[in-house]
């Protein structure tokens, strides 16, 4: 339980003083778990609130709709993941099997082959269809064909399509 400070009258409030008329709403059943309610100066006048609350940050949220993701999805030895990752500035691709835990084939924006075909421009989604292609070439000569898809917590757009739709065309199957 909070203490009150030297000096400034605190009172508790329960759900029941949250719908009172004295407030003018009913901020209960806005507050979701974690946030508090504390009230300042007197309370015979108008309350002032102050309701906090964590907010997750962007990459929080990447991590959690990844989480999510790979809930569903899990690389085997005769259906490997092909997991994505797209950076600011680059595009990264890798074929894993769960089971050994290891990676299969990768590839990425970073290398020198894929590189030198994009004229310095790696965050658009031509090179994102370069990396498809890329890891496409990488699977069939490791004769691997049918891939699972683990977008990794990006939406399935712009340049994590790209690469999906250049793989489909270098003959990945998923």
């Amino acid at each position: 339980p909070e203490r009150p400070r030297p000096g400034v009258p605190f009172v508790p409030l329960s759900e029941s003083h949250c719908r009172s008329r004295m407030l003018g709403t009913q901020l209960s059943s806005r507050l979701a778990g974690g946030q508090r309610i504390s009230t300042t100066g007197n309370t015979s006048r108008a309350l002032s609130l102050e309701v906090t609350c964590k907010v997750p940050t962007r990459r929080e949220q990447l991590a959690k709709r990844h989480k999510r993701v790979r809930n569903t999805v899990e690389g085997t030895p005769e259906r490997p993941r092909l997991a994505v990752f797209r950076s600011n500035n680059h595009m990264y691709a890798q074929v894993i099997d769960d089971v050994s835990q290891s990676t299969l084939v990768m590839t990425s924006t970073l290398s020198k082959d894929i590189k030198s075909g994009l004229n310095g421009v790696t965050n658009n989604t031509e090179a994102a269809a370069a990396v498809g292609k890329a890891v496409a070439e990488l699977c069939k000569e490791k004769k691997i064909e049918k891939v699972c898809f683990d977008r990794g917590g990006f939406q399935y757009h712009g340049r994590v399509k790209a690469l999906a739709d250049a793989a489909r065309e270098g003959g990945l199957s998923f």
